[in-house]
């Protein structure tokens, strides 16, 4: 009998274990931040270390972490663009493991994405600060799987032409010692959409980078799809850019005297060579 008793109460025991893993896993709330207790939390920008000068105008909620910012589209569930600084000395010390723990951001006011939105959907969630851009320290990289980072891309172009303007983007910055990234989804209306909180699928993506010491600057506009040319092919001013995107980057800077850089289009400053 007391046999019997033990093999019911350690079975109850097991299935209950089993249900309440189950709840933890799916049944958690979908606005909840899904942070492991030991991770980091990280929470709006009292140590922020993004100058206000490299943000674009936005009328989305700006996000500060620590190392990038943000301004989060609540239409579009992600951020409609993502600004930070890259340097040399930065890239010369990553260390940081990828930890791969794709959340929700607690920063955003109305709520982000969730990573089940893109759950069966065929979309990759594609970082827009790389993770990669942010491995010198274990608290940047781990900001960067926030889902105010992610946006909806074609797997050919994320692994594709995407990874390649990334690991371009950080070659210039060996080179010109540091640069200023900002990058994003082109959003518009009537997309497709994505999960319970309707993720817009972006028809391309763009990345402008601006190397202040040199005063050069080089803006890409690519469609969400597997790339069909070089990279080359895909650079357009900034003027250009804006008119895709609506929106005004690095309006504390290019301005006056560094105007005209918004027309000026000088790919052979910019080294392509493997």
């Amino acid at each position: 009998m007391n046999g019997e008793f033990l093999f019911k109460s350690g079975l109850f025991a097991g299935i209950a274990g089993l249900l309440f893993w189950l709840f933890q896993l799916f049944g958690s709330p979908e606005k909840s931040s899904g942070k492991p207790d030991s991770a980091p939390v990280t929470r709006s920008s009292e140590d922020a270390r993004v100058s206000d000068n490299i943000l674009p105008k936005s009328n989305g909620e700006i996000i500060h972490h620590h190392w990038f910012s943000l301004a989060y589209n609540e239409n579009h569930e992600q951020a409609e663009w993502v600004a930070y600084e890259l340097n040399i000395d930065r890239l010369n010390n990553n260390h940081a493991e990828r930890p791969n723990t794709f959340r929700p951001d607690p920063d955003v006011s109305s709520g982000s994405a969730t990573p089940r939105d893109y759950t069966g959907s065929g979309y990759d969630k594609g970082h827009l600060c790389p993770a990669a851009d942010m491995a010198f320290d274990d608290r940047a990289i781990d900001e960067t799987f926030m889902m105010s980072n992610v946006s909806p891309q074609a797997r050919a172009f994320n692994m594709g032409i995407w990874r390649q303007l990334e690991e371009k983007t950080r070659d210039w910055a060996r080179k010109f010692k540091k640069i200023y990234v900002v990058t994003g989804p082109v959003l518009s209306a009537g997309r497709k959409q994505i999960g319970e909180n309707k993720v817009t699928v972006p028809a391309a993506f763009y990345k402008i980078v601006f190397a202040p010491d040199q005063e050069q600057i080089i803006a890409f506009v690519l469609p969400n799809e597997q790339g069909s040319g070089e990279l080359p092919d895909y650079a357009c001013t900034v003027d250009q850019a804006e008119e895709y995107t609506g929106i005004d980057f690095f309006p504390k800077i290019l301005k006056g005297s560094k105007e005209h850089l918004e027309a000026a289009l000088e790919i052979q400053k910019w080294p392509f060579g493997n």
